[in-house]
């Protein structure tokens, strides 16, 4: 089964902490520069929560958990990582991705084929609709949904109505690069995380090549088993830097991708 989760809870200046700063990565930078992951600050997560899909909007995180019987939509607070509102997802369904279009909030399913559009401000279900395949990632570059299934595609689709509108293959140095899961889109390019895996890659959707790849091993928290994987990236807006964490970590990293 597939256990992710993500933590919760943007750093705020005077609020966090800073870790060491771990740098590392692999080749993939058009600059040449290596690539590094800077570690800015740190805060709280829920360590019960199997985070699949994260995202910063308007200074509200929204986090969507899975698991059967466990899986919510949640609000909570950047600073502190507590949940101030949630939603319970049916027993029978695995929650997955999440993105935030306008005033509404989509997330996804693992292997139920559902997709549930809610309103962003009281969680309550505006309509649900139905895709072929699994759902991993989400997110909403401005003008369509990126939506990941565990393979090397992603899938583009309406905003809307959720209706597929194309696909591009996504390689890394020339070989298919499977198990895309979690979703950031940022201004022309996605960042995803790679399950089974501490990397998280650059994509460029037009092409499907991945522009850069960062090594984020030095992040996992001690104690925190190699099933727990990294999983969970949300862009702050308004910067060049980013919230990770993983399945059931204990603190949230706000990071600065480099190279």
């Amino acid at each position: 089964m597939r256990r992710l989760v993500v933590l919760a809870g943007l750093v705020l200046v005077g609020a966090c902490t800073a870790p060491p700063t771990p740098s590392g990565g692999t080749s993939g930078s058009p600059s040449g520069t290596p690539p590094k992951v800077e570690v800015l600050a740190t805060t709280p997560h829920d360590t019960g929560a199997f985070t699949e899909g994260l995202e910063l909007v308007d200074g509200d995180l929204y986090e969507g958990t899975g698991l059967e019987g466990e899986s919510q939509l949640r609000r909570v607070d950047p600073a502190t990582g507590a949940v101030e509102q949630e939603i319970d997802l049916a027993p029978d369904l695995f929650g997955e991705g999440i993105t935030v279009v306008g005033d509404r909030i989509w997330q996804i399913t693992y292997r139920n084929g559902l997709a549930i559009l809610r309103d962003r401000a009281s969680f309550a279900e505006v309509k649900r609709t139905t895709y072929n395949g699994e759902g991993w990632g989400l997110c909403h570059d401005g003008e369509r949904l990126v939506m990941s299934d565990g393979s090397a595609k992603l899938a583009f689709r309406d905003p809307a109505s959720f209706a597929k509108t194309g696909e591009v293959s996504v390689t890394e140095d020339g070989r298919p690069l499977e198990m895309i899961n979690e979703l950031e889109c940022v201004g022309d390019a996605v960042w995803a995380n790679v399950w089974q895996t501490d990397k998280i890659v650059r994509i460029d959707p037009a092409s499907g090549k991945v522009t850069a790849t960062f090594d984020a091993s030095a992040l996992r928290p001690e104690g925190v088993p190699k099933s727990d994987v990294l999983n969970g990236i949300a862009a702050v807006p308004g910067t060049d830097e980013f919230l990770v964490t993983g399945k059931n970590w204990p603190s949230v990293f706000r990071v600065r991708f480099t190279g």
